[in-house]
């Protein structure tokens, strides 16, 4: 039996878990409020691809910014989160009602749009609505 050579690696990513500043239980029902993010008893959520409507079929991207990146300010986080949505304008509609501000007008790129927003701790939030590489979705 041959040894499988694309054993032994990373194939997705399985999880995203930070510390909350203050109080964990009121940063979770914000994103479950303003964010869609769909909170179980436990605590966390759990998102599935196979409920992701997007052309792509799904993928997660992994990136290790440089040290003097500009990307997640304002935020002082030394990470930030993808989220993928469904309907980028219409959450943002939803948000801007809340009272919650983007942070620039919506970035549109061959692989779909983008949006920034702060939760309320100041951590930077990505929102990404996927579409299929094309120069078409270049506005």
């Amino acid at each position: 039996m041959a040894e499988d050579e694309n054993a032994g690696r990373v194939t997705g990513i399985g999880g995203v878990f930070f510390l909350a500043g203050e109080d964990n239980e009121a940063l979770a029902k914000w994103y479950q409020e303003h964010l869609g993010m769909p909170i179980e008893p436990w605590g966390g959520g759990v998102l599935e691809w196979r409920n992701d409507t997007a052309e792509d079929g799904g993928s997660t991207v992994w990136h290790v910014a440089a040290p003097d990146s500009e990307w997640f300010a304002p935020s002082r986080a030394r990470f930030m989160i993808n989220y993928r949505v469904d309907d980028l304008a219409k959450l943002i509609e939803k948000l801007t009602a809340a009272g919650i501000e983007m942070l620039r007008p919506t970035e549109y790129h061959e692989n779909g749009a983008f949006a920034w927003l702060l939760d309320p701790e100041g951590n930077k939030i990505e929102l990404w609505e996927p579409k299929l590489w094309d120069e078409k979705n270049k506005r």
